[in-house]
């Protein structure tokens, strides 16, 4: 039996949609947004009927009978910490997605809109994988200072794709490999996944790591103290340096690996020192999550926008290939990743967990 879906991905500015027969893309859209019709809503939550009435209206422009849908996947949200899979939007994890759990984003719409949409049709709705994925091991919270453990806020749903992308092409199961995953776009995680579980993974969003594009991953701790008491910065100011005008933006004045890949190649020493500062830190941390396996990793996967560069990761596989072989799966395909989780629940390989 083949299976029909909506994919819903909503961003700040755009909601992506993909409707799916089994893997199969029927049709895209990424319907924009303006920011003056955005900016007429008090919250994101606010925004919901706009942005269902949009799909609708393109599902009916494109004569898509929406009845023929076998299940209905939402982009995953600033939900409690979870284990990764696919889980159903019950009330409680639509409660949690409305009032915003852990913060307003956009991607708490998506599962909001699949319950909606689902209900009205009488199909089932699921997220899969959110942000807020975390299975980290007991351990690996540890920071050194009891107030501040460490999080698991990283690229869980492109992280788990790919993971699982290798698995059925080596026909090993995905709970049974030990892998290092990099995930190099706008911030960069690294993610040592054993078993099935993700047992460790730095935090992308503001917290540690190498630096990347945009973000400034690990910084000194005691001298970031010094800057916030230094009454120069407001404390927005200081969460730009380490969120958005950090990395590549603070050092060289661009959040593009093209742009500074382009300038080191052109012979300027700024952009050839940024890169290799990035290359070494991005190593270490392969290092680091080596050790989190005890050295015993089946496959190295190097995945994300950044991925698609030869230059960075032929130096990567110059710096640690002693530790394992190297897969490249460049780029991210979150709709498929979505629909994928889907229908291994409809498909019966999976049970769908509940929140």
């Amino acid at each position: 039996m083949s299976f029909k879906s909506l994919i819903i991905n909503p961003g700040s500015t755009s909601t992506k949609i993909g409707v799916f027969e089994d893997e199969t893309l029927l049709f895209e859209e990424t319907l924009r947004h303006p920011t003056e019709e955005i900016a007429k809503y008090a919250s994101i939550i606010d925004q919901k009927d706009f942005r269902k009435e949009i799909i609708m209206d393109l599902l009916k422009e494109k004569n898509f009978d929406i009845h023929s849908l076998n299940f209905i996947v939402g982009r995953g949200g600033l939900l409690k910490p979870i284990p990764g899979g696919t889980y159903r939007v019950s009330d409680e994890l639509l409660h949690d997605l409305t009032i915003g759990y852990q913060g307003q984003h956009a991607s708490n719409l998506g599962g909001i809109l699949a319950r909606e949409i689902g209900d009205s049709i009488g199909v089932p709705s699921f997220i899969v994988d959110p942000v807020v994925v975390d299975e980290l091991e007991p351990v690996a919270r540890y920071s050194g200072c009891p107030e501040l453990p460490r999080r698991s806020i990283f690229h869980a749903l492109n992280q788990k794709a790919v993971a699982r992308r290798y698995a059925k092409e080596s026909g090993i199961p995905y709970e049974q490999l030990r892998l290092i995953v990099v995930h190099m776009g706008g911030g960069c995680s690294v993610g040592a996944h054993r078993d099935g579980r993700i047992v460790d993974v730095n935090n992308i969003l503001d917290g540690e790591g190498a630096f990347s594009p945009e973000r400034a991953g690990t910084v000194p701790a005691g001298d970031l103290v010094k800057l916030c008491f230094s009454g120069k910065y407001t404390e927005k100011e200081i969460y730009k340096k380490l969120v958005g005008n950090g990395g590549f933006n603070a050092y060289v004045g661009t959040n593009d690996a093209r742009d500074v890949l382009k300038g080191a190649a052109e012979g300027k020493k700024e952009f050839q020192d940024v890169l290799d500062a990035f290359l070494y830190q991005m190593s270490k941390d392969i290092g680091a999550m080596a050790a989190v396996l005890e050295g015993k990793v089946d496959k190295i996967i190097l995945t994300g926008g950044i991925a698609y560069s030869d230059v960075i990761c032929n130096d990567l596989k110059r710096r640690v290939g002693w530790i394992a072989d190297f897969i490249l799966y460049p780029g991210e395909d979150e709709l498929l990743a979505l629909v994928q989780g889907g229908l291994r629940v409809m498909n019966g390989e999976e049970e769908a967990k509940e929140y």
